[in-house]
């Protein structure tokens, strides 16, 4: 039994241990170890260890006590359960004897969770499924799931595109209040808006797009005068039908852009509406946004102005078509000559402007993806972008960049797509890239569009030794909305918008309905800075999604490819940097991940030089290596693995 002098000295070493501790909220952050850390508002990081792991998952807010732990080192314990954002989730069933859990499909959660008999839905093992979180750990370690939806299996068609849109919360379903206003437009007889409208149904334009495209948004007519010629380009108009303040607005607006998976398409507007009321159909009037271009014989935009009109297409025109009849190999389209020949024309004549005095994306080897009945990769063919895609797409170009200077004199609220060339953050690091490589650079305005102009042109040069054009990738800023209007430094032009494609992409309905207020005599203002990121936010949603089904698909192709017998392949390092490096294959356009991590050899990583190098061999930015196919990291979405085939990096010894 202990005496008073005892209980006081626990009861003072207790009142110590207690004044040790300090209590706070933190966000778990996970590692891909058992063991995170507690997050704390005021920036610090406190190591949680494995068994205090079990508690939460990653990105969780929790109440924590940061105590002293083992070996003097400072920890922190969950004590409760502020805010979760783990609900609902999709992820794999799978079995551990006879139990059954799913492997959830979130970032760094690594644990499987126990799915209750009750709650199992017929669920069986190597299902994929959409769940909910029934119970969470914060009592037990021990959390829950049950079951909403089983999505398939392995072999289910389609699988890639029916789970990747469940895992990023895409529905091609409408809401009941959006189904109403879709009805109420078909019922309804289908006028169209005159009185703002031009009439324009005599004049020739014609559309030029894929073969099955039912969703067209534009239609071309070229003429020939005195200076050069006068380029129209019409643009569906959605604004005609769909006001700002439906819901079916705010529904297009969630949605943010039409979706193109392979094999799939989730529009972006319904489309019996496209179909009937919108896109520029062969001889149908429709209401449009034209806008007419003066272009110079160099072909400069001379002038420009929009108006609102109605127009009737005299034809629906496929680009295989028209490149066979651009490149004379075939005659079929001699009815049309008369807008193709003039658009041909003053499309060499955009683009030249465009190579001599601003700055032109690089072209890059592009693939077509073949699919078979089960909507598998049967095969990957390369081709060559198309004279005539070339040929709309300048067109697009100037008609864009007219959008542009026509909302920013009218003080239009945008949407303006601005790039700010090189990052501003990394302005000391681009002065010393450019000393290290091209030291006659080092005195220009790296925010100038001139100057821009000039550095990029010049690490382009294919005089230099080193790939110095990709090198600087790493250093470039990323394209971002904004209701401001600022310079496009990628393209070298004072400002850039996007108009040409409302019925796929909700900024260009953005842009139609500010250019129509403008028009009428009103106030661009209805577009702001919330509205943009929410549609950003959408936009690099459905970006993953596309891409995470992409890589899941080409790895299935991959896969099969090994069992084939084929697996090294011919690559190109289309990216480097200290852990290892991404691969493009040559022979289908297919990239993947080698991480050098792994190899017994250790790898030192030069930025400057875009280089990992180890006593024996060298890999670099550009540089072509050959590479085996190795397994499908499915935890990182989806992408390939591969490893150097022997002897590939290889260094000349002296």
């Amino acid at each position: 039994m202990l005496n008073q002098n005892s209980l006081a000295q626990l009861k003072d070493l207790k009142n110590k241990m207690e004044s040790e501790k300090e209590w706070a909220e933190a966000t778990i952050k996970g590692t891909q170890a058992r063991y995170g850390f507690a997050i704390l508002d005021d920036g610090r990081e406190i190591f949680v260890p494995p068994d205090e792991m079990l508690k939460a998952f990653p990105s969780d807010r929790v109440g924590i006590c940061i105590k002293p732990g083992k070996e003097n080192r400072i920890i922190a314990e969950i004590h409760k359960l502020v805010s979760s954002k783990i609900y609902e989730f999709t992820g794999q069933c799978v079995a551990k004897g006879k139990a059954l859990f799913v492997k959830p499909d979130l970032t760094q959660v690594s644990r499987w969770i126990f799915i209750p008999p009750r709650s199992r839905r017929g669920v069986i093992e190597g299902d994929y499924v959409h769940c909910k979180l029934l119970k969470h750990p914060i009592v037990d370690g021990r959390p829950q799931a049950e079951i909403l939806e089983i999505l398939g299996n392995r072999d289910t068609p389609n699988i890639e595109n029916i789970y990747c849109t469940k895992k990023y919360n895409i529905s091609s379903d409408w809401s009941p209040s959006s189904m109403k206003e879709i009805k109420k437009f078909i019922e309804a007889p289908n006028s169209l808006e005159r009185s703002h409208q031009k009439n324009l149904v005599d004049k020739d334009f014609v559309s030029i797009d894929a073969a099955r495209t039912q969703d067209i948004d534009d239609a071309l007519y070229a003429e020939v005068d005195a200076n050069g010629w006068n380029l129209y380009v019409a643009i569906a108009d959605p604004s005609s039908k769909i006001r700002p303040d439906s819901a079916l607005f705010k529904e297009i607006c969630e949605r943010a852009t039409s979706i193109y998976l392979h094999g799939d398409l989730i529009p972006m507007l319904p489309e019996i509406l496209v179909r009937e009321l919108f896109a520029l159909e062969e001889n149908q009037e429709r209401n449009a946004i034209v806008c007419k271009m003066s272009i110079s014989d160099e072909g400069e935009i001379i002038n420009y102005e929009f108006y609102e009109a109605i127009v009737r297409s005299k034809a629906k025109l496929s680009y295989y078509l028209v490149d066979q009849y651009l490149n004379g190999q075939s005659d079929e389209l001699l009815s049309h000559a008369t807008p193709l020949e003039p658009l041909y024309q003053l499309y060499r004549a955009l683009r030249s402007w465009r190579e001599k005095n601003e700055l032109v994306m690089e072209p890059r080897q592009e693939y077509r993806w073949v699919l078979n009945d089960e909507k598998q990769i049967e095969v990957i063919e390369p081709y060559e972008k198309l004279l005539s895609q070339k040929l709309v797409e300048e067109c697009m170009v100037a008609t864009n960049r007219s959008a542009a200077d026509f909302l920013s004199l009218n003080n239009a609220t945008g949407p303006f797509v601005n790039h700010s060339g090189f990052r501003q953050d990394r302005q000391e690091e681009v002065k010393h890239f450019l000393n290290l490589h091209c030291d006659k650079l080092t005195s220009k305005n790296l925010n100038g569009l001139s100057d821009y102009r000039e550095i990029i042109n010049t690490l382009s040069s294919k005089t230099q030794s080193l790939p110095l054009r990709s090198m600087v990738n790493r250093l470039l800023a990323r394209a971002e909305l904004s209701v401001k209007p600022s310079p496009h430094m990628g393209m070298n032009i004072n400002a850039y918008a996007n108009c040409t494609s409302p019925l796929r992409k909700c900024i260009d309905f953005l842009t139609h309905i500010q250019i129509k207020s403008i028009l009428r005599g009103g106030q661009a203002d209805f577009v702001t800075s919330k509205l943009l990121r929410l549609i950003q936010d959408r936009i690099n949603n459905t970006r993953k999604t596309v891409s995470d089904a992409e890589n899941w698909l080409a790895g299935n192709y991959l896969q099969r490819l090994k069992l084939e017998g084929l697996r090294e392949f011919d690559g190109v390092i289309s990216h480097i940097n200290s852990s290892g490096f991404t691969v493009r294959l040559k022979s289908n356009g297919l990239a993947g991940v080698v991480d050098l991590r792994k190899d017994p050899e250790k790898f030192s990583f030069d930025k400057w030089t875009a280089t990992l190098k180890s006593k024996t061999r060298k890999f670099q930015l550009n540089q072509q290596v050959r590479v085996n196919f190795d397994e499908i990291d499915v935890r990182n979405s989806f992408s390939a693995n591969f490893q150097v085939a022997q002897d590939c990096g290889l260094q000349l010894t002296d």
